[in-house]
């Protein structure tokens, strides 16, 4: 790992875990289970505390809603002991693509690429 790499752990708080947190997960935690997104999500000695680290890009909305409820102890059993049920209408999870080039843009939106010329347009003009 290079030094700048290093640094940026050291820092920085969206990038993954820091340093800190690292040495506070080895020292304290425990793993209890993964996404599918590769977030990691452990629970301290104890069973008080729960985190998760993520992979990538620190982003609430990209825990899906099984770990969610685990992480905020809205039940005690992690979803790899206990799954949640699924009804057949769910949708999967997805994050928040606010603010993100994947975010949604309905039609005529700025963001959306303008065709060259439009013949169902007349640009009005004063008389």
């Amino acid at each position: 790992m290079s030094f700048l790499n290093t640094l940026k752990r050291a820092v920085t708080w969206w990038n993954g875990q820091t340093l800190n947190t690292q040495f506070w997960t080895w020292r304290h935690g425990t793993k209890v289970g993964e996404d599918s997104a590769g977030n990691v999500f452990y629970q301290s000695n104890d069973g008080a505390r729960r985190w998760v680290i993520f992979n990538g890009e620190a982003e609430a909305s990209r825990v899906s809603p099984e770990w969610h409820g685990w992480l905020h102890h809205t039940w005690d059993e992690p979803p790899t002991e206990a799954p949640l049920v699924h009804k057949p209408w769910e949708k999967p999870h997805l994050e928040n693509l606010t603010g993100t080039a994947r975010a949604y843009a309905p039609q005529g939106s700025i963001r959306q690429p303008q065709p060259a010329a439009r013949s169902d347009y007349e640009a009005w003009s004063p008389e």
